[in-house]
Order: C-alpha cells, then sequence, then structure tokens
C-alpha cells in the first residue's frame, strides 16, 4: 500500500483515539457530549484501531454491547479488507 494510506489511517486512528478521550471528558463534566453515531463514523472511515484504543484506556463504552461488539467487527473487517488489498495482483 502506498504511504498516503499509511498516513491517512494513522490520522483517522488518532482521530478516534481523541474522539474517545474528548467524549469521556464531556461525561465526566456532565457536558454536550458525541453523538454514538459520529464514534461509529470515525471506526468506520479507518479509525477502528483508535476508538478501540480509547474505549479500553479510558473506559469508555465499555458498558454498551454495541461497542463492544460493533467496534472490533469493525476492526476485524478492515483487517480482511486490508489483507485482501494487499494480496489481490
Amino acid at each position: 500500500m502506498g504511504n498516503w494510506i499509511w498516513l491517512y489511517l494513522a490520522a483517522a486512528n488518532v482521530a478516534g483515539f481523541v474522539v474517545m478521550g474528548a467524549d469521556k471528558r464531556r461525561a465526566r463534566r456532565g457536558e454536550w457530549r458525541i453523538r454514538e453515531r459520529t464514534l461509529f463514523a470515525v471506526a468506520l472511515v479507518g479509525g477502528s484501531l483508535g476508538v478501540l484504543l480509547g474505549m479500553r484506556l479510558f473506559h469508555h463504552k465499555t458498558r454498551h454491547w454495541y461497542f463492544v461488539v460493533g467496534v472490533p467487527l469493525i476492526l476485524a473487517a478492515q483487517i480482511v479488507l486490508a489483507v485482501v488489498l494487499c494480496l489481490a495482483p
């Protein structure tokens, strides 16, 4: 894969991690929250590893089954897609 793809994935995962941390901080302060669909959207566009790491480190959204199951499934699908694309002639 080209370098631009790695840069994109790095940025998406940093964004996923940051958005989970920001939402957790807002939750603790009782402030306006980031929508769950936005958190999933960040995971879907390539930030699933960052979102998953943010979930674990910040202990955020770990009681919601759809995050506990959904984010790892998105990550697994993205890994499969990356392998298929790398092996394609």
